[in-house]
């Protein structure tokens, strides 16, 4: 397979064997956390919000890995709600 994909065999198993980066680890944890805050906030909280809290908290990320983050886990702020045309109380 090294041969095909003209790599070296030495470099392939290094990589394969290589531990995780702290980037890594860090991006595995980190939807848990935002998704806790979140929860917390009553589901309402964006990702600037969310930002602010995770700060307060000592977590260190910026806010546009908190977007992409919560982006990818499908985790969005909830909206107001929006007046149905047409009812209308009865007077």
């Amino acid at each position: 397979m090294c041969r095909v994909l003209e790599i070296q065999r030495r470099g392939f198993y290094i990589r394969l064997n290589q531990q995780k980066s702290k980037r890594a680890i860090e991006d595995e944890r980190l939807p848990g956390a935002i998704k806790q805050f979140w929860i917390e906030s009553g589901f309402s909280y964006g990702y600037r919000n969310i930002t602010r809290d995770m700060k307060d908290a000592g977590e260190t990320c910026g806010h546009n890995r908190v977007h992409r983050t919560m982006k990818a886990a499908g985790i969005r702020s909830q909206r107001g709600y929006k007046r149905r045309p047409g009812l209308r109380a009865a007077r």
